[in-house]
């Protein structure tokens, strides 16, 4: 396993962080998520990402009890608040009577002391920043959380909360992006910015939601049990599942086969290729798609190779149309 620093801290995380985003408490019972995060272990794997409101809390609880043992000195566990986890009105978004419940039942959950990284999920147009980072350094200071991190913000919010995190004497370390060879928004204004910042990059879908695994072929139904099928065997919508886009796909199977990779592992070793990244986030329903995963930490890809990607995916053409799509996603 490849170790990296988080953005400009001194804590070193694993180049694979261990997400359980859709598995744990969804799609997965406990023993299966606990095999998952002991082969995890077992690969070097030692950041475990979770959100307070993933399966309804139910994905915090499944990883605390699935670390149950572990030496809490050699884990890094992350943490995200902003989406509910309640009915009432305050039982979602930034404001300090969230921030600071929150934390709480996200450390009784996972069972720990305190969380490495507390991540602002989304962006809360509806609370003053000020009352985010404020409440956000309170929980750094009362030793709840040793980092605080974002997700999903704008460079300009970035911008913000990096200077109010400075002026308040916390470190804004991390930026968690959808990020992939099929969608590249960050790499514009984001990644320059964060390189000055000292923010590192966490990213998620590296697989793209599993289109970069290569599985579903253009023409074809979609395989059994798999994210996209619906009832019927066809494909659900979804922006990656076009024809063009799922023929171009097919046209990386030969170049991982090159690298000595499969397509998953040539797709998050590609994430791993940008400097700024500090980990890619990969998921599992089985402990033996880690072992894959694992192959791509600490492989280089050169750069005839990475050209020869772009050539085939044409990630300029795509650029402009994936930031009207990320805005309309935008709460």
């Amino acid at each position: 396993m490849e170790y990296r620093k988080l953005g400009s801290s001194g804590m070193y995380i694993s180049a694979l962080a261990y997400g359980n985003w859709v598995t744990h408490g969804e799609q997965i019972d406990q023993d299966a998520a606990t095999a998952c995060v002991r082969k995890a272990l077992d690969l070097g794997i030692t950041t475990f990402d979770t959100a307070d409101a993933y399966a309804g809390t139910r994905a915090e609880s499944a990883l605390g009890e699935a670390l149950r043992g572990a030496r809490r000195e050699g884990l890094e566990i992350f943490t995200k608040v902003y989406f509910p986890t309640g009915e009432g009105k305050n039982d979602r978004g930034l404001s300090r009577k969230h921030i600071m419940e929150s934390i709480n039942g996200s450390l009784t959950r996972l069972g720990t002391e305190y969380v490495d990284l507390y991540q602002a999920h989304r962006y809360d147009y509806e609370t003053p920043l000020e009352e985010t980072m404020q409440a956000f350094a309170d929980v750094v200071r009362a030793g709840k959380a040793h980092y605080i991190g974002v997700s999903e913000w704008t460079v300009d919010e970035i911008r913000a909360g990096a200077a109010l995190a400075k002026d308040l004497g916390i470190q804004l370390i991390s930026n968690q992006p959808q990020y992939s060879m099929l969608w590249r928004v960050i790499e514009e204004e984001v990644v320059p910015a964060s390189v000055e910042l000292g923010i590192g990059q966490i990213c998620w879908s590296p697989l793209a939601q599993g289109i970069l695994t290569g599985k579903y072929l253009p023409g074809q139904a979609a395989p059994a049990q798999s994210r996209f099928a619906s009832d019927d065997g066809s494909l659900k919508e979804n922006r990656y599942l076009s024809e063009d886009i799922l023929k171009r796909v097919q046209l990386l199977v030969p170049l991982a086969a090159e690298a000595g990779l499969s397509m998953a592992g040539l797709a998050v070793a590609w994430v791993l290729q940008n400097s700024n990244v500090s980990a890619a986030i990969v998921g599992a329903s089985r402990p033996e798609q880690l072992e894959d995963n694992a192959k791509a930490a600490g492989v280089r890809l050169d750069e005839s190779l990475m050209a020869r990607i772009d050539e085939l995916l044409d990630p300029v053409a795509e650029r402009d149309a994936q930031k009207v799509e990320s805005f309309k996603e935008r709460p």
